[in-house]
């Protein structure tokens, strides 16, 4: 299958539709099941946690399943029709992967550290900074972060190796 470019498709428009919708179903799915958890009627003093968060739940349960049923209506017509080709999502990739990697990185590190690492990163490669503008963005940024949350805001963020080796 290809695009009107001529390029070949990495994604056919009928699957993307039908997948995000289901997706968007789910998601609504589990609005609803964690605001039953947390109750959704109606209290003496009021509505509890849960009761307008599940109205939202139901609402994107519906739209998903909208969206799906429309899709599946239109199967046939949507056949041949390209979503994005090759081309077009080489650079979504390549912006989308490394910043999976960042969120990983973050879970091990620490939020300072990664982000110094994922700023240098793409200061460096996507940027085509030298290396010292690079490098005092990549730490003054997160050094600049971490005085306002940490020190000022006293609101404490992930914190990996680093600072606890320097006691934070």
């Amino acid at each position: 299958m290809a695009n009107e470019q001529g390029s070949a498709s990495a994604a056919a428009t009928r699957w993307v539709e039908l997948i995000v919708a289901l997706l968007i179903a789910v998601g609504g799915a589990v609005v609803i099941l964690d605001s039953i958890r947390i109750g959704t009627g109606w209290a003496s003093d009021g509505p509890q946690a849960g009761y307008f968060p599940s109205f939202i739940g139901w609402i994107l349960v519906g739209a998903g399943l909208w969206i799906a049923g429309r899709t599946l209506a239109r199967w046939r017509s949507l056949a041949g029709r390209s979503f994005v080709s090759r081309a077009e999502i080489k650079p979504v990739l390549l912006m989308a992967l490394p910043t999976a990697l960042y969120v990983v990185v973050l879970s091990v590190l620490g939020i300072y550290v990664a982000s110094a690492l994922y700023i240098a990163t793409f200061m460096i490669w996507q940027g085509k900074y030298r290396l010292l503008p690079a490098l005092l963005v990549s730490i003054g940024l997160p050094v600049a972060l971490f005085a306002l949350f940490e020190l000022w805001f006293l609101v404490p963020l992930p914190k990996g190796p680093l600072e606890r080796l320097l006691g934070f």
